[in-house]
């Protein structure tokens, strides 16, 4: 009898998600003006029209989501005397993933006296996920920078909630070449028993941090802290030259977390307020 040979195939490799996007600006004739934009896969920046500082740009994933194996960068270039606020087209959606990690790496550069307000729209972590974010500021002297990152672990209003996962979010901010502010929050594989914690959030499924470096941060305590009330706290420190408020809010859904979240940035952000998507 005839020995039959098969042909032995390998399982096609899932298809992943990658993107890097540029953007830099710089002061012109009185006006922060686009100076060089670059797009590469799934990343996409829009730059709305505006008639005065700040420059807006916004971010889109056209992914539609991250999951294992996907890689994502946003890097944004502010120069001198200049002034930018990003934000993103939607909350950023990580689901299930099958093997490894998504990744998000965000890097952001301010020139002496710029500034940046980094208010992306929150993350929505879905059960099982796993994801890592890096988040590195440089910024010169003079420059101010208002950073947010707002985590909501599932979405209790369709009935899902993130029990199980990885997530890991690690932050570095230099200003004049010393490092200012740095952490790292690392969350699972339970993330319903770490959040139920009394010295996390209680059970709380949704959380935000705020960071402000400014001279003027210091001024900026009080109504914060009125806007906080009990579900967080805020807290401020010189450094060097500038000072930086430190700001973290929890709530039991995303939706309780803007009510505050709102008016917290309105206050930090100064005349740029809120990013328009934001309440579209």
């Amino acid at each position: 009898m005839d020995t039959i040979e098969y042909t032995k195939f390998s399982a096609p490799l899932a298809q992943r998600a990658a993107g890097l996007a540029q953007l830099g600006c710089a002061s012109a004739d009185g006006r922060t003006r686009l100076r060089r934009l670059y797009q590469d896969g799934s990343a996409k920046i829009r730059l709305p029209a505006v008639l005065a500082d700040p420059l807006e740009a916004v971010l889109i994933n056209t992914a539609g989501g991250l999951t294992g194996g996907d890689r994502i960068g946003w890097d944004v270039d502010v120069g001198a005397d200049a002034s930018a606020s990003i934000t993103t087209q939607a909350c950023e959606k990580v689901y299930r993933a099958a093997s490894d990690q998504a990744e998000v790496r965000v890097k952001l550069t301010v020139g002496e006296n710029g500034r940046i307000a980094w208010l992306p729209q929150e993350t929505i972590v879905f059960d099982r996920a796993a994801f890592a974010r890096t988040l590195d500021v440089e910024l010169a002297a003079g420059a101010e920078a208002l950073v947010l990152e707002a985590t909501v672990f599932g979405r209790l209003a369709m009935g899902e909630r993130a029990a199980q996962g990885i997530f890991r979010d690690r932050w570095r901010v230099r200003q004049g070449g010393f490092l200012i502010h740095a952490e790292d929050f690392r969350i699972g594989p339970d993330i319903t028993g770490a959040l139920a914690r009394p010295a996390a959030t209680g059970g709380a499924i949704a959380v935000a941090t705020l960071l402000l470096v400014s001279p003027r941060a210091e001024a900026f305590l009080d109504p914060a802290r009125e806007i906080i009330g009990d579900r967080g706290g805020a807290s401020v420190w010189s450094v060097k030259a500038s000072g930086k408020l430190l700001a973290r809010l929890y709530a039991g859904d995303g939706y309780q977390l803007r009510q505050r979240l709102v008016p917290l940035v309105g206050l930090l952000n100064g005349r740029a307020g809120l990013p328009k998507l934001w309440s579209l």
